[in-house]
């Protein structure tokens, strides 16, 4: 395992220096999903929810997110980003909402943090407008599945 890069010598937290690092085209995707009754699901999918649509609000949450993970995540660096997309969809088999979001730039870092908040938040916002009819909800799986570009190169999850 490498060296932590957001610690200096004597063990202390500081922001990295990207400077000298090349410009490449970055790529994150992150996943998770919100596991709850069958009949919320239902609330959800049929656009029934008394605080309106569910699934665009927190499409519009993860994508608000992304682009603020610098001010929610000491030492992450602003970015310009140049693609984030949040696209959620009903699992009836799960049951629940499952989540996904591709986040993209050409900078000098790489995206994990803004896809992995953009899931986050999304969930969290799905979690938020049905919680009084369904209190045993849970946010599960968020993780990384995907990341392109920059001197590591390209990391993919194995399997489902």
């Amino acid at each position: 395992m490498s060296r932590l890069t957001h610690l200096d010598q004597k063990g202390e937290a500081h922001m990295v220096d990207v400077g000298d690092k090349a410009e490449t085209v970055r790529t994150a995707i992150a996943e998770g999903h919100v596991v709850m009754q069958a009949e919320t699901l239902a609330i959800v999918r049929d656009g029934e929810a008394k605080k309106g649509d569910v699934l665009g609000t927190a499409r519009l949450a993860g994508i608000m997110a992304a682009k603020r993970a610098h001010e929610l995540i000491p030492l992450c660096h602003p970015l310009l980003l140049s693609k984030i997309s949040v696209d959620l969809s009903i699992d009836e088999a799960l049951p629940g909402v499952r989540v996904r979001a591709e986040v993209k730039l050409t900078g000098k870092t790489g995206v994990e943090m803004e896809a992995l908040t953009a899931v986050s938040v999304a969930c969290l916002t799905v979690y938020d407008m049905v919680k009084a009819v369904d209190r045993a909800m849970h946010i599960e799986g968020v993780r990384l599945v995907h990341k392109s570009g920059g001197k590591s190169g390209t990391y993919e999850i194995a399997g489902p």
